[in-house]
């Protein structure tokens, strides 16, 4: 009778574990934003030409610059809602030899798409 008895408590157990999976969800989660967040506006303002005063003025520091010297600013701004996929916004800021911005590129990367697409090359 007792060897029923703990089978029966070993499957209770683990039915009861498998239940916390679903917990995840109704868990409270903060919205964790990180990095340079940069408006439409403030990103609409930049143009070529400008020096990196200007470009301070305007986006504030950068959060990385390059390895090589300091002619590559990077702002990155990475945002993760409570239980939604990390997404994250780079502007990569090239400047030349006289401290003027030369190029501005922007890339995107990390929306549900995203995941769906990396997921299903498995």
């Amino acid at each position: 009778m007792s060897f029923k008895k703990s089978i029966l408590a070993a499957i209770t157990v683990s039915v009861l574990l498998s239940g916390c999976s679903f917990v995840d969800r109704w868990v409270y989660r903060p919205d964790i934003n990180q990095g340079n967040y940069i408006t439409a506006e403030d990103a609409a303002k930049l143009k070529v030409g400008q020096t990196k005063e200007q470009v301070k003025f305007i986006l504030g520091s950068p959060m990385l610059t390059s390895v090589f010297g300091d002619n590559i600013w990077y702002y990155v701004f990475r945002e993760q809602p409570h239980h939604g996929y990390i997404s994250q916004l780079t502007y990569t800021l090239t400047f030349d030899g006289q401290n003027r911005l030369t190029d501005i590129q922007t890339s995107e990367m990390g929306d549900q798409s995203d995941a769906q697409s990396e997921g299903e090359d498995d």
